[in-house]
């Protein structure tokens, strides 16, 4: 079951334009996470000439590196040992959030998706030119798991070691993120 929310009563912070958060609960098979999963709408403008180098740039500058260009995979995996920070530079996708009962989400070029660890998603359809930069805080290494539940009790406790990030991955030390965990832990 998800829990969609929104900027409203349970948080005082005032989001950006365009920011949703939704928290997604543990289904048995992908762990999920308390911490809110944050989108932000046209958060970075890609350039028509190299549009993933405006959200490297953009990463890195707040910390998120060990950067990488790809697609989204096809099927339910989560990061049991970093949070992971997703930008659409080109194209648009539908993507599954919170696993096979999760939330699909449309996302456009521009769009940024902060994925706490433990957060399953899945591309359900991209169109063609779907360019992704993704990016984890500090560097971090990361692991792909998909949903084993012979593993769930080990990754459920690597999840809830992982450190909040030192600053937001577009807006550093004043973005949403800083703000939304540290009152969600």
């Amino acid at each position: 079951m998800t829990e969609a929310k929104g900027y409203g009563a349970p948080h005082a912070y005032n989001a950006p334009l365009g920011t949703e958060t939704f928290v997604f609960a543990d289904d048995g098979i992908i762990p999920n996470n308390a911490l809110p999963l944050i989108v932000r709408r046209g958060a970075i403008s890609p350039s028509a000439d190299n549009p993933a180098k405006a959200f490297e740039t953009t990463f890195r500058r707040n910390g998120w590196t060990n950067s990488w260009r790809n697609g989204i995979f096809d099927y339910h995996h989560y990061h049991s040992t970093s949070h992971e920070v997703l930008g659409i530079a080109a194209g648009s996708a539908r993507v599954r959030f919170g696993g096979e009962s999760g939330e699909i989400v449309a996302l456009t070029a521009g769009d940024v998706v902060v994925i706490p660890a433990g957060v399953g998603h899945a591309l359900i359809d991209g169109g063609d030119g779907l360019l992704v930069v993704g990016a984890y805080p500090n560097g971090n290494d990361y692991d792909t798991l998909r949903g084993d539940p012979n593993a769930a009790a080990e990754a459920r406790r690597r999840i809830a070691q992982v450190p909040l990030p030192d600053m937001d991955p577009v807006d550093g030390a004043d973005g949403p993120l800083t703000k939304l965990w540290t009152e969600s832990r």
